[in-house]
């Protein structure tokens, strides 16, 4: 199975060959002086803010990436029968690449090729011509429509029970995400972050996270940023143990999904 998502063609957004390592707008969040960002950003960011950052380092720096490891490759493996029933099914459906893949940004601001299975069609409008087109469903930066025109039948399925996100077990296999964190953002959305958004970059991005477990999409995008947050300052082994278990139910019972 990684020899499938490594190798398969890709639609691709944005270019992923030659990732940003350096994120010029903002220092590494961790490392800012906490009195420098009192004192220019209240009440958004708080004193505590960096103190908790470096709480449960050790869990942050090696036992949660090896969690990551063991659960992103068992999952792999017992979910490839699955995820190459998809790829036949996309196939099946339209023409195209069955992997998409797409520029996003990651802890510190490092870009990376973030997959998803493809959920629309190939020859679909753009989301820069569909916001010209069509309000959002969801208020803020990061814009989401519940009848988005550009999505197949099968995509609204593979969305629906979020089957879309598994190639992203290679990006947590391969240290680019984790397990549970923050989603991912594009970059063209973090681009217009405030400083107090930015908060959000602090840890590396997951699969689920807080306000996946919390209405998902029907969230809009400022209560997004006040769980990860939240989520950054109480990370734990404990912490995370519960939000894998939350997010079985939230994708069976499909909990603002679309």
């Amino acid at each position: 199975m990684l020899n499938i998502i490594r190798n398969l063609d890709c639609d691709t957004e944005t270019e992923c060959n030659d990732p940003i390592n350096d994120f010029k707008d903002i220092a590494c969040i961790k490392n800012l002086n906490r009195d420098k960002l009192k004192s220019a950003y209240n009440p958004f960011i708080s004193v505590e803010f960096n103190n908790k950052l470096n709480f449960n380092k050790h869990y942050q720096t090696s036992t949660k990436r090896l969690l990551d490891i063991l659960i992103a490759g068992v999952a792999l493996l017992l979910l490839s029968p699955l995820m190459l029933s998809v790829v036949l099914l996309i196939k099946m459906e339209s023409p195209g690449k069955c992997i998409f893949k797409q520029q996003r940004v990651g802890k510190n601001g490092k870009h990376f090729c973030f997959y998803k299975f493809r959920s629309m069609s190939t020859n679909c409008i753009s989301l820069k011509e569909l916001q010209l087109s069509t309000k959002s469903d969801r208020k803020g930066i990061c814009t989401k429509f519940k009848n988005d025109p550009r999505v197949t039948k099968l995509g609204r399925i593979l969305r629906k029970y979020s089957i879309d996100e598994l190639p992203q077990l290679y990006n947590v296999l391969i240290g680019d995400m984790s397990l549970v964190g923050p989603r991912p953002a594009m970059v063209s959305e973090v681009d217009q972050y405030s400083m107090s958004e930015k908060r959000r970059l602090a840890v590396m991005p997951g699969i689920t996270g807080l306000w996946q477990v919390s209405g998902r999409a029907d969230l809009d995008f400022e209560k997004q940023v006040e769980l990860d947050v939240e989520y950054i300052e109480t990370l734990s082994f404990k912490t995370d143990l519960k939000l894998l278990m939350f997010t079985i139910p939230a994708v069976i019972f499909c909990r603002g999904a679309y």
